[in-house]
């Protein structure tokens, strides 16, 4: 990863020419999203399918 204005440029470079100013914020929101996810992965760890499933299972029969 390199710094912010890296990813920004590398991110503008993705988008097509007539892209909007909407189209690169929603762009950047996810990007940074995915960024916390990850981070938060690394620090608080990450659920198996079947931790997911459970977890689910116990809102739908609520």
């Amino acid at each position: 990863m390199g710094t912010a204005k890296d990813e920004v440029h590398s991110l503008l470079a993705k988008l097509p020419d007539n892209c909007t100013l909407e189209d690169i914020q929603y762009h950047l929101y996810v990007v940074e999203k995915i960024q916390r996810g990850i981070e938060r992965a690394h620090t608080e760890g990450e659920l198996t399918q079947q931790e997911v499933e459970k977890r689910l299972n116990r809102w739908i029969t609520e």
